[in-house]
Parts: structure tokens; sequence; C-alpha cells
């Protein structure tokens, strides 16, 4: 069996998957390592083992030793890898040769969190299959062709022409769910749709006929919704002032990026799971900033779209956290958004009662990838 590979390196997690090289590519397992950095596991058929991945490097070769198994004795023909950043010159899928590698590492100040993961993931994958094709899929791309007015900042042009723009993020799960809807929902995928990809990493796109039309997320991952360890929306001035204060790049972005976010407000975990347990004010107060922005950042999406038809929830978050959900739609029934409670609770695909559909519908960022991996070894 010739197999494809797909590594989708995250900022705390790396998804994995091996499927048939086929004209349509089929599942043959897949899993995940999540926390790495603190209590990582890795999850394979329903099963959750504790492992050592003090960071990426590790949880890499722990897939490596995993996928074997799932091989069968056939060979792996191409690797497909998430790239998170793909700059302003990378629009589509595309085999990661030498000079397209440097060319990446050189956005690594735009995407300190994932771009040198996703890169040290490329480079174990060619250790473990030198004969393999290697295949990079930018989160960047989905974005492209937005209007000037959604992809600049209000700095001299020259700022622009020279690639300070919003490129936006999580175009891999925002490509799937629109092939979701244009497959099963073509009257809605046509329409005004807004998908919150909520994980980790946490942002909204909204689409117009299946196309992006603006997103959160803009010339880093730090930008819009507040996420797991990242500060979201801040004002400049703060980064300024903090600058004045004697804070250097290097720990700024630490600030930033790591520091930030739910761990950073709630003082205990970048984990929703573990926020939406706990009974510690500080917990509910992070959660009710993460609602905060939530709902500000889908009313002001719904105006950029001139209105909404569906919200559709994706996402490790997006997907499970029906208490997210419920209050993030709250006071939103002006948009036509109306939550059904028993369906939410189930996790069931259709949540909403009002004039605008509400859908939980789970991505799949490793079978665009699978997809794209295929294509070009076609």
């Amino acid at each position: 069996m010739s197999a494809i590979l797909t590594l989708n390196a995250g900022s705390s997690s790396i998804k994995f998957a091996v499927y048939t090289q086929a004209v349509a590519p089929d599942l043959v397992g897949a899993g995940q390592v999540e926390r790495i950095g603190g209590d990582a596991r890795l999850k394979v058929d329903g099963t959750s083992t504790a492992i050592d991945a003090s960071d990426h490097a590790n949880a890499v070769q722990a897939i490596l030793v995993t996928i074997r198994p799932m091989l069968g004795g056939g060979r792996v023909a191409a690797v497909g890898h998430r790239i998170v950043h793909g700059g302003p010159d990378f629009s589509a899928p595309m085999e990661l040769t030498p000079d397209v590698l440097q060319t990446l590492a050189g956005l690594i100040p735009l995407a300190p969190l994932h771009q040198p993961h996703n890169l040290a993931a490329v480079s174990a994958a060619q250790a473990a299959f030198p004969d393999a094709v290697q295949v990079g899929c930018f989160d960047t791309a989905f974005h492209q062709g937005h209007a000037f007015a959604n992809d600049t900042y209000g700095l001299p042009r020259a700022y622009y022409e020279r690639g300070i723009r919003r490129y936006g993020f999580h175009g891999l799960s925002y490509d799937y769910i629109s092939g979701v809807l244009r497959q099963n929902e073509p009257g809605l995928a046509a329409g005004r749709v807004i998908i919150a990809h909520l994980g980790n990493g946490a942002s909204l796109c909204g689409l117009r006929n299946g196309r992006s039309i603006s997103t959160t997320m803009g010339f880093s991952a730090l930008d819009g919704l507040a996420m797991g360890t990242r500060c979201g929306q801040i004002d400049p001035g703060v980064i300024l002032y903090l600058l004045d204060q004697g804070l250097g790049a290097p720990e700024l972005t630490d600030l930033l990026y790591r520091q930030s976010g739910m761990l950073g407000l709630s003082g205990i975990s970048h984990d929703m799971r573990t926020l939406l347990e706990s009974d510690v004010p500080e917990a509910a107060q992070a959660l009710e900033y993460y609602i905060e922005r939530l709902r500000r950042e889908i009313g002001a999406m719904a105006a950029t779209l001139g209105g909404i038809d569906a919200l559709v929830f994706c996402g490790g978050v997006g997907e499970n956290a029906g208490a997210i959900r419920a209050r993030a739609v709250e006071g939103l029934a002006f948009l036509g958004l109306e939550i059904d409670g028993p369906a939410n609770d189930a996790n069931a695909q259709d949540i909403g009662t009002g004039a605008a559909r509400i859908l939980v519908i789970p991505t799949d960022e490793e079978l665009v990838i699978a997809r794209a991996a295929n294509a070009l070894l076609t």
C-alpha cells in the first residue's frame, strides 16, 4: 500500500493521519498528541496514553512509532504538512523544496508559536521518509483575494507593499467547512456564513458564496479573539508602553503568545475544559472575557457581510463546548441567532431555532491536506 501521512502541528498539539493513496484518499488511522509541554497524551482509536512530549520534536517521534502498524509494511509516498504562514507568495499547496523551506523559515517571526513546529515536523518527516514527497498546505492561502479594505492596516501604503497586511489563518479548517456546506447545504453555502474556529487558537471567518471576505486574525495569529495563551485584540499603545518600560522583543513575544489569553487571565490554565470545570473566580472572569470578545466579533463580522444566514462552530472548543456556544449567541437574537438548548447540549449538528442557522460541523484539516498531497502526486 502506498500511503499519505498528514502532520498538523498546532501550538500545543499535533494531529496526524494515514490515508491510502487513491483518487479519493481513504482514512486508515488517525490520532493526536495533545497538551505538548505539559501532561502530554497520545490519543489513538479511543485510547489515551501518557507520553513524554516536552516539545513538538518528541511528539513527532512518538507519532512516527505509532503509525508503523497503520502502514502495514507499505510505503509513505507523500507527507502533507499544515504550514501556518505562507506569506504573500504561497497561495496553493506545493512541494516543500529547499528553496521553499528557506522562504518559509523567513516567516517564523510572523508566526513564532506555529511556524517553527511546522518546519520541525517537515525535517522529522524528511529524515523518516527520505523518498516521500513533502507537501505544504498553507493556512493563509484561503484568505488571499480579500478586498483592500479588509486586507490592510491604516499605515502608509508602502508598508502594505512590503507585506504588512492581514493574512488570516485557520484556512485549512475554513476550506473544509466551506466544502461540506457546498456539498450538503448548497443554498446556505451561497449565502453569508460566519465560521467560528474555536480551539487553543481561535478566529472567525466571514464567507460569502464560499469565499473568505474577512477574518479576525491579521498580520499574525495574535489578533482578534482571546485564545488559550494569546492575547487577541490589543491596543497598540499597550505595546508601545511596555517597550518604553523596558520589555524587549523576546519578552513581548513570550508575553503575547505564551503567557496571555485564557492562561494569563485565569492564572490557572489555557485549556477550556479545565476553566469550565473550575469554581475559581478568575476562571469565570476569563470565560466572561472570552465570550464577550467572541460575541462582539460575531456582530462585527455580520456587519461586514451585510447580515448572516448561518453561524458554524468548529474546532475542539467549538465542536464540544456547548456552554461556550450557548453563551456566545446570548443577546444576538437581533441577528436571527437563537439556540436550541437540548440540541446544543447533545452537540447536534443543527442547534439553532432562529432565522439564521446555527450548525456544529467537525472540521477535518487532515483530509484537506491529504487531498492536496494526493493531487500533487497524481
